[in-house]
């Protein structure tokens, strides 16, 4: 479906990347990820998947860079353009969206520090990557912590809690020992991790130090990918290290830094997150849409039917809140430095809440062809609750947008100029 965009920015540029993207979505991207979602996790990492396809056909489009800058290789976009291809990929699939982007992450935040040593050993080689030969990660969650790793509450500087991934400093290195949980995405095909880790125990979880760490080098180790209800194009998996030595200037964050850097990477995550969501959401509604026109029931099609135009109106309302402000908040946040990050969290949060919402009423008016794994909407379904979860379960980055808003609202215009 040819869906209307709202914004009156889009350049001719523009549009023809929307469309480019859009093509690679409906013709590859979503016949690969049918094909993933009904395969075992370990066949869907297997030689010959159709995810490496996915992945190789990506790096050659580039859209592994669309978050780096063109000084160092990456396509240089504008968050406008950044949003309305991940719309579309995700449009396609959340799954594959997201290991896209968690592809990128690591080199992305290493843009970000401006080392030039991270940036020649790791970012420009990524961008130069065609093949999807370089993957990254963002190896955070660990089966001990999850959501109290982005907590803001008295018990993260207790000293008496540690981290299962500890750093240990041992001259010009340093030393990585512990696992990273199941739900690192990409975790079992990763090259290189963006790693957080315990680098002051003194300071409990606020000790934190973060990393650039190869994945092929002595001591790495994964686990099983893990079996799961949504997103099963996406892989996930344990990161085990043992006395794994990495140079010191890979640590590029240590825990004087560490608050301000773990914001900063959660801006720039639940931000894309809101925009996949809004993918996933408008994907929902076209199926329902789509189904309403086609089905006659009482002598008419579906959409005939008052309370059915009632309520695709209503989803269809909720996309575009979607659009809407998960491109505002890119455009925020991409654009300022630090960023905000409560607004981030504001549109991960709602855009997911608003995804499953639509997703659901999507397979409410399919009826029981909306459970049917033959059509599409019960797998945007499984996805849509998956989000809800990932990147930080809602209800503790609502929590902590709203510690937020007490240190820090309302925020000064003046500060963002």
């Amino acid at each position: 479906m040819d869906y209307f965009d709202i914004s009156m920015d889009l350049s001719e540029e523009d549009m023809s990347m929307r469309q480019v993207a859009r093509d690679f979505a409906e013709e590859v991207v979503r016949p690969i990820s049918r094909e993933l979602d009904v395969m075992s996790p370990e066949d869907v990492i297997a030689e010959g998947s159709p995810l490496w396809t996915f992945l190789r056909k990506s790096y050659e489009l580039g859209y592994h860079t669309i978050l780096l800058p063109e000084a160092y290789g990456g396509q240089g976009l504008t968050p406008l353009q950044i949003a309305v291809i991940f719309e579309e990929i995700a449009w396609a699939s959340g799954g594959l969206a997201t290991l896209l982007g968690a592809s990128c992450f690591p080199f992305f935040i290493a843009c970000m520090t401006a080392d030039k040593r991270l940036v020649e050993e790791f970012v420009i080689p990524f961008c130069n990557c065609s093949d999807g030969s370089i993957r990254g990660c963002w190896a955070i969650t660990e089966p001990d912590h999850g959501s109290d790793y982005i907590s803001s509450e008295p018990f993260t500087r207790d000293p008496a809690i540690r981290n299962n991934m500890q750093a240990t400093r041992d001259g010009d290195e340093w030393v990585l020992n512990g696992q990273k949980s199941g739900w690192v995405s990409g975790g079992t095909i990763a090259t290189h991790a963006l790693l957080f880790c315990q680098a002051d125990q003194s300071l409990g979880l606020a000790g934190g130090g973060i990393c650039i760490c190869p994945l092929e080098v002595e001591g790495v180790s994964r686990g099983k990918p893990v079996r799961k209800i949504g997103c099963r194009d996406l892989n996930q998996g344990e990161i085990y290290f043992d006395e794994v030595r990495i140079p010191d200037y890979y640590m590029f964050c240590d825990p004087d830094f560490y608050p301000e850097m773990l914001d900063m990477v959660l801006a720039a995550a639940n931000a894309s997150l809101g925009l996949g969501t809004a993918g996933m959401a408008r994907a929902a509604f076209e199926e329902a849409l789509t189904y309403a026109r086609q089905r006659v029931q009482g002598g008419v099609p579906l959409i005939e039917h008052r309370s059915v135009r009632q309520r695709l109106f209503e989803m269809f309302s909720k996309v575009e809140m979607c659009r809407a402000f998960s491109r505002a908040v890119i455009n925020l946040n991409f654009n300022i430095s630090p960023p905000i990050p409560e607004y981030s969290l504001a549109a991960k949060t709602m855009c997911s809440q608003l995804c499953f919402e639509v997703t659901s009423e999507a397979m409410q008016l399919l009826g029981g062809y909306g459970l049917t794994e033959d059509g599409f909407v019960e797998k945007l379904f499984r996805d849509a609750r998956s989000a809800l979860i990932g990147d930080g379960c809602n209800e503790v980055l609502q929590a902590h947008g709203g510690q937020m808003l007490a240190e820090f609202y309302p925020r000064r215009q003046d500060d963002l100029l």
